[in-house]
């Protein structure tokens, strides 16, 4: 897979990922008074969700130096 292949997917990736967070966090603000248990699950998905989108975009950022440089 080429460099402009691969930051492709990861874009890709990124909007899917970014979209899935913020329609858990709609299901959150929208769940109102229920069980907490099950709040503090969607909750902890969707911060694991924000760390890899973190992730991908320092693969992202990477992979941009990378055809920057001519490498890709």
């Amino acid at each position: 897979m080429s460099t402009k292949d691969e930051l492709r997917q990861v874009e890709e990736d990124l909007e899917r990922l970014r979209a899935e967070n913020r329609e858990i966090r709609e299901q959150i603000r929208d769940m109102g008074a229920t069980d907490q248990m099950e709040k503090a699950a969607v909750i902890s998905q969707a911060d694991e969700q924000v760390e890899l989108i973190a992730g991908l975009e320092r693969r992202r950022d990477w992979l941009l130096q990378r055809l920057e440089e001519g490498k890709g």
